[in-house]
C-alpha cells in the first residue's frame, strides 16, 4: 500500500497553483449573507467576506443567482468582493435594483468568475468557498 499511495501524494501536490501549493485543501474565503435591507426600491445585500488564505486574494469575482420565495430566478448578478487582505474580514454591499427583499428567497454562489493572489490564479475555487447566512434567506452554493 505504501507504494500505490506515494505517487498519489506527490500528484496532489503538484497539481496546485504557483505559491498556492501548501494551502490545496485550505478555504480560500468565508461569505456570509449578513443582512438584507430594503432602501427604496431596491434590497441592499450585505455580505461578510474573510480571506483564509496565508496570501492577499486580488479579485473574487462571484456569480451570483437570486430566486424568490417560489424558487423561480430573478436576477443573475456578478459580485467583485476582492481585494482581500490576508485575515482580514470586510463587509461589502451590492444593491438589487427594483427587487424588494421580500422578493428574495435565497442567493445561490452559481460561479467564482475570477479568484486571483497576487501573482496567480487560485485552484479550485468555488469548491474551497465556505457560504453561510445570517438571514432567513439561505446563501448556498
Amino acid at each position: 500500500m505504501r507504494w500505490t499511495a506515494l505517487p498519489i501524494i506527490c500528484a496532489a501536490g503538484l497539481s496546485s497553483g504557483p505559491g498556492f501549493a501548501q494551502e490545496a485543501a485550505a478555504p480560500v474565503a468565508t461569505l456570509e449573507l449578513n443582512k438584507l435591507e430594503a432602501k427604496g426600491d431596491a434590497c441592499n445585500a450585505f455580505m461578510v467576506a474573510r480571506n483564509q488564505l496565508s496570501k492577499p486574494l486580488e479579485s473574487l469575482n462571484l456569480d451570483l443567482v437570486i430566486f424568490d420565495p417560489d424558487d423561480v430566478i430573478t436576477r443573475r448578478v456578478a459580485v467583485e468582493m476582492g481585494p482581500l487582505r490576508t485575515g482580514k474580514t470586510v463587509v461589502k454591499a451590492f444593491a438589487l435594483a427594483g427587487l424588494p427583499c421580500d422578493g428574495v428567497g435565497k442567493i445561490l454562489l452559481n460561479d467564482v468568475l475570477v479568484c486571483r493572489g497576487e501573482v496567480a490564479p487560485v485552484a479550485d475555487c468555488l469548491d474551497r468557498v465556505e457560504t453561510s447566512s445570517r438571514q432567513p434567506q439561505p446563501f448556498l452554493k
